[in-house]
């Protein structure tokens, strides 16, 4: 047996030994088929995901340990997912400290990365503050030094406000970079008028970069419903945070990735539930402003069918073409998740 394996092994035993004394625990097992390039491979990762929590009416703890496996390959891998713990505070807030995943608005600045190997999360401290009924309010710090005397430290620190104002829903984040002094800030509201559902997603990153999309979406039925949006980026470098669901090669997290500077993507698409079955189609063209590209255009395609084997099951499938007049690329997803 592989050392690597072994070593796997022996970690899985010592977690399951400390999730059979928790109050509560969880597994998630997602098992996704990657068929890239021309559909010409297929390559399989597996990934377990083991938690547990142990907790009283004012404190609480939680730990989980992702297994990775490379079907075929025989490498395996696993390490600590989320470990952290929290408590009330007087009873005007509350503290976690640790390492835990964040998702925060449409995710664009700050997000978890959920379909790719290497998942993205937040080592530090967190605080809710129960400063109002109407919002909830985290601010939360990260901090890293590389051990050098003169070294400065390195980490973020981002405040999020999210609340339902008058019948519409909001989500604020402002993220520091402490190293820097550089902000981002992030802006979503989501809403109906006259039986439709809108959204608008304004971001800056940390070099000032922009991304803004706005999306309108309607019910034809029960089942049925069609949406319209657009996304424009900014006309300097191109908007990018690092971690995030968006970041990194154009399909390295099974979606688009972001786009570059000048550049606009209008987008329609329609979802049908049937039952335990969805279905969902996008068609997306990309268009270029830049000075000497007004011929550029990529046109993207996206399938998405969903099915609930049951109530512990499901099956997804994603499959997507992507066109830019020079290369003809298709992706194909197949994904197995498995709950308690």
């Amino acid at each position: 047996m592989k050392k690597n394996l072994r070593n796997v092994l022996a970690l899985a035993l010592g977690l399951m030994t400390t999730v059979s004394f928790a109050q509560d625990w969880n597994v998630d097992s997602r098992t996704r088929i990657d068929m890239s390039g021309d559909n010409d491979k297929m390559m399989t990762n597996q990934r377990a995901t083991l938690g547990a929590t142990w907790g009283g009416s004012n404190w609480g703890i939680h730990v989980s340990s992702d297994v990775d496996y490379l079907l075929g390959s025989g490498a395996a891998s696993m390490g600590i997912y989320e470990a952290h713990a929290s408590a009330d505070l007087f009873g005007m807030a509350s503290v976690t400290a640790g390492r835990m995943a964040l998702d925060y608005g449409s995710g664009a600045l700050i997000s978890s990365r959920q379909w790719s190997a290497d998942r993205t999360t937040w080592d530090g401290m967190s605080f809710g503050l129960g400063l109002s009924d109407m919002a909830d309010i985290t601010v939360g710090y990260a901090s890293f030094n590389s051990g050098g005397v003169d070294e400065e430290d390195q980490g973020n620190m981002h405040t999020n406000i999210s609340g339902e104002f008058s019948g519409w829903n909001v989500n604020i984040l402002y993220m520091t970079n402490t190293a820097s002094d550089d902000a981002a800030t992030g802006i979503d509201i989501s809403g109906g008028i006259m039986g439709a559902s809108v959204n608008a997603s304004m971001n800056t990153d940390f070099d000032g970069n922009e991304m803004t999309s706005y999306g309108l979406s309607y019910a034809v039925n029960d089942d049925m419903s069609v949406s319209v949006g657009m996304t424009s980026y900014g006309d300097d470098n191109g908007f990018s945070m690092a971690g995030t669901d968006m970041s990194g090669a154009d399909w390295s997290n099974g979606q688009m990735a972001y786009l570059e500077g000048n550049q606009e993507m209008l987008s329609y698409g329609l979802t049908y539930n049937l039952g335990g079955v969805s279905l969902g189609a996008s068609m997306n063209t990309v268009t270029d402003n830049d000075a000497g590209a007004e011929d550029y255009e990529r046109n993207v395609m996206m399938l998405d069918l969903g099915y609930d084997l049951s109530n512990n099951a499901s099956l997804g499938l994603r499959y997507a073409t992507d066109e830019d007049g020079t290369s003809d690329s298709k992706y194909t997803w197949v994904t197995l998740t498995v709950t308690p």
